[in-house]
């Protein structure tokens, strides 16, 4: 369960703003340790072994809650590169295994990588270790289901409330209904990666690119993938992590050095991936950044050219560009937002679906192939629609114009204190403020990261100027007001 956003039609709304303040309650009562994307914290500060194995062990009763009498559950798990990965593994396992599941240890693979291979081997669930884009010291377990899609709020509430309330009655097994572990990373890694390689028929014969890994997960397939097509020209940077180096100015969360890379390189096109390889962005052969609204847009219309986007929609969030609604409206593509997260972007697409949508940050999802967001997934429908035009990616991907943009993130104590600043009237009033600066050309938008204790304040506007000052002006009313 996630937290809302103040958006420039909630501003108006007295009811809207009750219900705000309600559901901002309900998170904190209930989200006691699942966030919107798993569990995350900064390891052996939040989270540590004692709290992975309660997961593992709460997880594997559940699961075996919905297996018949005698059924072991049988659970996939991998993580990234992060120094804290072994530790958390190891506990996670324990847990699993004391209360009677069967474990494939995956080792380093992306997250959409764990979700693919808990589906193609028949688990009943995948974990995932990784803090995604966030710094080296946090961790965090992400667990997915049997079809690959991340688990339901019921069954996150069901581990919870073993792990909270009920650990100690938990029955541990003995003799043979002890879980086993198997160790198949190699072969697991290998089919991951031939069914990604089996979802473009380009050869991508005669391009150049330059794969920014992050220092993450990507580290241990992007290489043997991109190898895959003869007669790319591959060339990898940041595959070289050593546990603490994992998005440390690198990755798809710092672009700048791979932009000039690129450019002055003469590559075709740069492409970077996160933390755990679920997102993708890309910068063109000039240096120029291609973001999550630019890959839907080029994607989106492609898809509808050749008669393969479901229902003619993409489904993006709250955040994307208003430049991207454009874009849509003058290609005849219908665009949905949802609230922020690629979770609700994946419930629209799921309920009505659709096939394309994702988030500007670049997290994406090709309904199609994929389960979740998937960075080398990405990568490969952009060098397969680049290939294919037959132009460069500045023609390619600028046709969807970018407003100006500005984003400020504003740190905050702890989540008491992000709620009682998303829910004050004197925010409501300041953002009413502002909004009237912009005479209905941009948009506003401040919402509460669901990950990190920060405030995010975004600003649209035609220029640059207007939109670093209306960001500014209200990232310094929120510090002021940071109690």
């Amino acid at each position: 369960m996630g937290q809302g956003n103040l958006t420039s039609e909630q501003h108006r709304s007295r009811p809207e703003r009750a219900w705000f303040a309600i559901y901002n309650e309900v998170f904190v009562i209930m989200g006691k340790l699942f966030g919107t994307d798993g569990i995350r914290g900064v390891v052996n500060a939040g989270l540590d072994a004692d709290l992975a194995y309660k997961v593992g062990l709460a997880t594997a009763v559940v699961l075996s809650s919905e297996k018949g009498v005698g059924e072991k559950p049988l659970v996939t798990i991998g993580k990234d590169t992060r120094i804290s990965g072994d530790l958390l593994k190891g506990s996670l396992i324990a847990g699993l295994c004391t209360a009677g599941a069967d474990v494939l240890d995956l080792g380093t693979l992306p997250t959409p990588g764990v979700a693919w291979v808990t589906v193609d081997r028949g688990a009943d669930a995948g974990i995932v270790i990784s803090a995604s884009h966030n710094p080296f010291e946090h961790n965090g377990i992400k667990i997915f289901n049997g079809q690959g899609f991340k688990l339901s709020d019921e069954l996150e509430e069901k581990i919870e409330d073993i792990v909270l309330f009920r650990y100690n009655n938990v029955p541990r097994k003995t003799h043979g209904e002890i879980g086993r572990v198997s160790y198949i990373a190699p072969a697991a890694s290998a089919e991951y990666i031939s069914h990604l390689v089996g979802t473009i028929s380009s050869s991508l014969n005669g391009m150049r690119i330059l794969v920014d890994c992050a220092n993450g997960a990507a580290s241990a397939t992007a290489a043997r993938l991109f190898d895959r097509f003869e007669s790319l020209s591959t060339d990898v940077i940041n595959a070289d992590p050593n546990g603490t180096n994992i998005n440390d100015n690198c990755g798809s969360t710092h672009m700048d050095a791979l932009a000039a890379m690129v450019k002055a390189g003469g590559y075709d096109i740069g492409i970077a991936f996160d933390g755990d390889a679920d997102r993708c962005l890309a910068v063109d052969e000039l240096g120029n950044l291609i973001d999550g609204d630019q890959i839907m847009a080029a994607c989106g219309s492609d898809l509808r050219e050749r008669g393969k986007l479901s229902g003619n929609t993409v489904v993006a969030t709250v955040m994307s560009n208003i430049g991207l609604h454009t874009f849509a409206r003058e290609h005849h593509l219908n665009l949905e937002c949802t609230n922020v997260g690629d979770r609700n972007v994946l419930e629209r697409m799921l309920e009505h679906g659709y096939s394309l949508g994702g988030e500007q940050s670049g997290h994406m999802i090709f309904l199609d192939y994929a389960t979740t967001g998937d960075g080398e997934l990405t990568a490969l429908q952009i060098l397969d629609l680049l290939f294919r035009s037959g132009r460069k990616a500045s023609e390619l991907f600028n046709r969807c114009k970018r407003y100006p943009q500005v984003l400020i993130n504003i740190p905050v104590a702890d989540a008491d204190v992000k709620q009682q600043i998303m829910s004050a009237s004197w925010l409501t009033e300041a953002i009413h403020t502002q909004e009237e600066k912009l005479h209905g050309d941009g948009r506003i938008l401040v919402r509460p990261s669901g990950t990190e204790a920060l405030i995010r304040v975004m600003v649209e506007a035609k220029e640059d100027g207007t939109a670093l000052n209306i960001a500014q002006e209200l990232a310094d009313l929120i510090k002021s007001m940071n109690f």
